[in-house]
């Protein structure tokens, strides 16, 4: 087993996985995934009500869940994160959770690895535990692209900054946010521009803005989209969803088989491709749906000057 956050399940997450799937294949038992939600910081942040602590969100749940599985883990343990989590020793966690609870015969963790209360708790400390419990302990180093250590931290960077591909590059993958169709406001089909909406769980993306995107889910064929992933700041904030974060995307050509009621309640992915500009709080109505018209034709320009690319297996990284 492996123990993390795992946000975004990037390519260093991705090397780790591979390797921890190679150990529990020469011993004979399941690969595992130890996480947290919340997380840990997002748990203190709370505690000393300074939410700037908290760190923004890659991913939800469910897409660390299916990252997760797409690279090949049997099971995953998601730990509730609160008072007594925080407050237990590193002794009590590795006899309660990891020997007593899950039964660990080998434990990976990354170079920077703490845990425990006040995080205590540290790879030596672990190694030695290993040694007396009757478990393996391994630790990897950090993995790097063109010399850059690739964290959380790093693709939290790129898509703040709208980077979209060096975020792809840091993930494996476009950036991508999955979810079902939930009914919204339905103000874009007053406007002519009816959105799939995708709500957010955290409150606190990393990425904001309006986007190219693909859709993925709706029909066999991925679908081009410009979707506004933030609070949309030109709308009442007591409006029906009340002031959540939500991922809201309009498909530049609506599939005609799922006719005008189709998307909803569909598991679909939205990969954000392009950021075209931070979101903007226009004055009226008017005002707005001429924006999201000009956003449109921004994302056709962007998409047409794409070279064409023949379809590509997903990779792993492989050790």
């Amino acid at each position: 087993m492996t123990i993390g956050n795992f946000d975004g399940v990037h390519r260093g997450h991705q090397a780790m996985l591979a390797l921890l799937r190679s150990e529990a294949r020469q011993r004979g038992v399941p690969s595992c995934v130890l996480t947290f939600e919340p997380h840990p910081r997002d748990y203190f942040a709370a505690l000393r009500q300074q939410p700037a602590l908290a760190p923004a969100r890659i991913g939800t749940l469910r897409d660390k869940l299916i990252d997760l599985e797409r690279c090949g883990v049997e099971q995953a343990v998601v730990l509730p994160f609160g008072d007594r989590l925080a407050m237990q020793t590193p002794q009590s966690f590795i006899d309660s959770v990891l020997l007593q609870g899950l039964g660990a015969r080998y434990v990976l963790v990354g170079d920077d690895f703490r845990f425990g209360a006040k995080r205590a708790g540290d790879y030596a400390l672990l190694d030695a535990a290993g040694l007396a419990g009757g478990f393996d302990v391994a630790r990897m180093n950090s993995y790097q692209v063109h010399g850059l250590r690739v964290s959380s931290s790093e693709v939290r960077l790129a898509l703040r900054e709208g980077r979209m591909d060096d975020a792809a590059r840091l993930l494996g993958r476009p950036y991508r946010i999955s979810g079902h169709v939930v009914h919204g406001r339905k103000l874009g089909r007053e406007l002519g521009f009816k959105t799939l909406n995708l709500r957010f769980a955290h409150w606190k993306p990393a990425a904001s803005g309006i986007f190219v995107v693909l859709v993925h889910g709706l029909c066999p064929q991925p679908v081009a989209g410009v979707a506004n992933l933030g609070v949309r700041p030109s709308l009442d904030a007591h409006d029906v969803n009340g002031g959540r974060v939500l991922l809201e995307t309009h498909c530049l050509d609506w599939p005609s088989e799922l006719g005008p009621e189709g998307a909803y309640g569909k598991l679909i992915g939205v990969e954000l491709l392009h950021k075209l500009h931070d979101e903007l709080k226009y004055e009226s109505l008017p005002a707005l749906k001429k924006g999201i018209a000009q956003d449109c034709d921004l994302a056709r320009s962007f998409l047409a000057n794409q070279p064409a690319q023949a379809p590509q297996q997903t990779r792993r990284d492989r050790i």
